[in-house]
C-alpha cells in the first residue's frame, strides 16, 4: 500500500501501520480510554491521539513494540532467508490467531 504511493520506507510504514492497528484492537477489547492507554505505554494522550490517526512519524518500530508489550503481549521477530537469492528480503507483519 504504502509502496504504491511512491513513499521512501514503504515497508517500514507498512509495518507500524500494521502495529498501531493492533494497539487499536487491544484498546478496544480492554474498553480503555485513550488516556489510559497513554499511561500505560508511557506516552502523552495527545501524542497516543495524533498516532491512532496515523501520524506514525511520531514513533520508531520499538517504540510500537514495546507499547504492545505493555498490553501483555509477546512480539516475535523472526529472521530468515529470503526465498529467491539475488533479491532483497521484504518485512512482513503477521498477527496472531
Amino acid at each position: 500500500m504504502f509502496a504504491d504511493l511512491g513513499l521512501p520506507n514503504a515497508e517500514e510504514h507498512q509495518l507500524k501501520a500494521a502495529l498501531v492497528v493492533q494497539l487499536k484492537r487491544l484498546m478496544a477489547e480492554r474498553e480503555i480510554t485513550q488516556t489510559e492507554a497513554a499511561k500505560m505505554v508511557e506516552m502523552k494522550q495527545p501524542d497516543l491521539s495524533k498516532l491512532l490517526r496515523g501520524q506514525l512519524k511520531l514513533v520508531s518500530v520499538e517504540k510500537l513494540m514495546r507499547m504492545l508489550t505493555a498490553f501483555d503481549h509477546d512480539v516475535e521477530i523472526t529472521v530468515k532467508p529470503h526465498r529467491k537469492r539475488g533479491e532483497a528480503g521484504r518485512i512482513t507483519f503477521i498477527p496472531a490467531a
